[in-house]
């Protein structure tokens, strides 16, 4: 009985993932034609329409989709919580495939990614000097959004992407899919690569930290859906730190190099990196419980440096997919009640931000104070719900433990 209602639940959930597939393509872009198939063209036209010329409904339609996406999230956290989930490893691999092949939706980025690479290897030309309002013969310029700056990404980034653009071979779909299998593969390895941290560590319930982070509905739209190299980043920021707990200094540093290499922002994490290795090679004692909160919280600095830094006419900009860079340290410290409230009520809050596009087709002028409104609100919901709650049902009691070398210690078992 019990295998009937998990194989239920599961494929009630990706009924939900293919509802959000088919809803990303009615924000596919007027200009931009999938594929000249007339069947195919048919559908396109079809999906645009309820995006374009139907908002409320189609405003209606992403709100159902969020709504469910949250409930199951719920419902997949307390299984997890209670030790009852099954099948999990399963689920995030079918829902990474699924959305891997849909539309990016809410962002515009990944075609600049393209782009970038394309201003190499078709053109030959440098994209920190040129920009793609300099070939405005391209059919993607039509299309594209940003397309009066430069490249802002550090060089691991466009190395990672040449390649695709070259097996592309200046075929729009085929490299847009070879774009999003890079990321979404990202996705599922920074997944993979908690899992073992966790794993090892036994600080907590694992597939709790991972549910945490793998079925949130921000995490899967902006990491799979909108595709954003965010995720890549901290793959293998993720990597690092396995790497770094097995001892493995050089290819620890190396992968954290290419994480900095690609957005910068984790660079941040430098200095905890420095200090591990410095305990581990002094066979000292690492309270990893404060280590992944002090993670968490430069990885909250460099949100916020990142709204600083990347606004137009230097004014600040608070973009969902910036808290990618967070949630994988939310995963590690997920024992923790008021991580997981605030991980939910900003994840809530940073898709209810992109509603006023989706009804009007166009950003407001004051939607950075929207965002930042929405932010606060969702902050002081968290806190306020963590300080009314008289349970802890959002997260187990596991012991404090501190990790030296290949043996657990339990500062209780001291005293």
């Amino acid at each position: 009985m019990k295998q009937k209602v998990n194989i239920f639940l599961h494929f009630s959930y990706l009924i939900v993932v293919i509802g959000l597939f088919f809803y990303s393509f009615t924000q596919v872009d007027l200009n931009l034609t999938l594929s000249r198939w007339p069947p195919m063209l048919v559908m396109q036209n079809y999906f645009q329409n309820i995006g374009y010329y139907q908002r409320p409904l189609s405003v209606f339609l992403y709100i159902v989709i969020v709504f469910l996406f949250f409930i199951f999230y719920f419902l997949f956290l307390w299984l997890a919580r209670i030790e009852k989930i099954r099948g999990i490893w399963g689920l995030i691999i079918a829902t990474t495939v699924i959305l891997t092949f849909s539309y990016n939706a809410f962002s515009y980025d990944l075609f600049n990614y393209i782009f970038d690479a394309k201003i190499i290897t078709f053109y030959q030309q440098n994209p920190y000097l040129q920009k793609a309002l300099d070939y405005p013969s391209d059919h993607m310029v039509s299309f594209m959004r940003s397309t009066h700056r430069t490249y802002p990404y550090g060089p691991t980034w466009i190395s990672l992407t040449l390649p695709l653009s070259f097996v592309g071979l200046n075929v729009f779909l085929p490299t847009l899919y070879l774009f999003k299998g890079l990321i979404a593969a990202s996705f599922l390895g920074t997944v993979y690569f908690l899992n073992k941290i966790l794993d090892n560590l036994k600080m907590q319930n694992t597939l709790y930290g991972i549910s945490l982070f793998a079925l949130n509905p921000l995490v899967l739209i902006e990491s799979v859906v909108s595709a954003h190299n965010d995720i890549v980043m901290m793959f293998f920021a993720v990597l690092s730190l396995y790497l770094l707990l097995r001892k493995k200094y050089i290819f620890s540093f190396t992968a954290l190099a290419v994480s900095i290499g690609i957005k910068f922002a984790t660079i941040l994490l430098l200095p905890v990196f420095i200090y591990i290795a410095v305990r581990q090679i002094r066979n000292k004692k690492i309270n990893f419980k404060r280590v992944f909160v002090i993670m968490f919280i430069l990885m909250c600095l460099g949100v916020a440096i990142a709204s600083l830094a990347s606004g137009a006419n230097k004014n600040p900009e608070l973009q969902p997919w910036y808290f990618l860079m967070l949630f994988p340290f939310a995963a590690l410290i997920a024992q923790k009640r008021i991580v997981v409230l605030l991980t939910i009520c900003v994840s809530i809050a940073m898709l209810v931000s992109y509603i006023p596009f989706l009804i009007t087709g166009e950003w407001p002028k004051d939607i950075v104070d929207f965002k930042i409104k929405l932010l606060i609100g969702s902050i002081a919901v968290g806190i306020l719900i963590y300080i009314l709650s008289s349970k802890r049902v959002f997260s187990s009691k596991p012991p404090l433990l501190v990790f030296e070398g290949k043996k657990k210690y339990n500062p209780r078992d001291e005293k």
